[in-house]
């Protein structure tokens, strides 16, 4: 199997796992408590308040398949294989266990807790989608066509969506559920920042030392990843020394780090966190 199957099978694992995460965030968590927190699901929520014969997941379905016929009329492909797949398994997923596991009520009587889970769950998912260039489709179909046929500030335009849709759940749902689902859509917003950041973060290395060799071969020759020497001169004691920089993944910074402590413990290390890291062997360049 070549590398590049490889790395797309690897890469749909992770667009499966998200989208299973959404799925099962949103449907036991988030559709029996009734949060209205933004997006396709919302409008679901709230069109299913109306629509008694018509359930959150048969309209998540409808609405979904209806998007992506729209993306693709409009968009042709522009909006990628990924974000087509996820929708449609986003979509199906919600649609049978709805018919598999019908939930007439939630697990628990408190709701704070089914909250952080209803928001958890998805905002994980949301995350690994995102950070594989993916979404699950919904209000992204509709961001994408305002992209191009308008001026609109898509990110704006998101955001006043999804804050209407969720206050309005104040009227429909109720004061207790409304203030519940703008909290949850206040920590939708901070969470799937932090899980972006957290799959993403890189160690940055500067190692200050006297023999950069064995900490150079160390990290092409174990670590397979680049490293970079400058030659530089102490300021107070005029000794020369080299720096290396090098960035890696956590656990192979904690590798590096116990072979310098083991093999130079006079070398100065400044370890710094990152999730921005553009380049070979990280991110492309968009």
């Amino acid at each position: 199997m070549s590398e590049k199957t490889k790395k797309t099978l690897s890469e749909y694992a992770l667009v499966t796992l998200g989208t299973l995460l959404m799925v099962f965030g949103i449907y036991f968590f988030k559709f029996p408590n009734n949060f209205t927190t933004g997006g396709v699901t919302g409008i679901a929520l709230i069109i299913g308040r109306f629509f008694g014969a018509l359930s959150p997941g048969t309209l998540v379905f409808v609405i979904n398949m209806a998007l992506l016929v729209v993306g693709f009329l409009f968009l042709g492909r522009s909006f990628g294989i990924k974000t087509v797949y996820s929708s449609v398994l986003f979509s199906v997923g919600t649609w049978v266990l709805e018919r598999v596991c019908p939930m007439e009520k939630p697990f628990t009587d408190e709701p704070l807790l089914e909250l952080m889970f209803a928001v958890l769950l998805p905002a994980v998912g949301s995350g690994l989608l995102f950070n594989l260039g993916a979404s699950s489709g919904g209000t992204d179909i509709v961001a994408m066509l305002l992209k191009k046929f308008t001026s609109i500030n898509i990110g704006t335009a998101l955001m006043f969506s999804d804050a209407v849709i969720t206050v309005s759940a104040l009227w429909f749902f109720g004061v207790k559920t409304g203030l519940f689902s703008i909290l949850g859509l206040l920590m939708k917003s901070f969470l799937i920042d932090s899980v972006i950041e957290s799959i993403n973060q890189i160690k940055y290395f500067n190692i200050v030392c006297e023999h950069p060799e064995p900490i150079c071969d160390y990290i092409v020759k174990t670590l397979h990843r680049g490293a970079t020497v400058c030659e530089a001169e102490g300021y107070y004691t005029s000794e020369r020394r080299y720096i290396v920089f090098a960035a890696m993944r956590r656990s192979q910074a904690v590798q590096l780090r116990r072979f310098v402590k083991q093999n130079d413990p006079h070398a100065f290390l400044l370890i710094t966190t990152t999730s921005e890291i553009i380049g070979k062997g990280f991110r492309g360049v968009d």
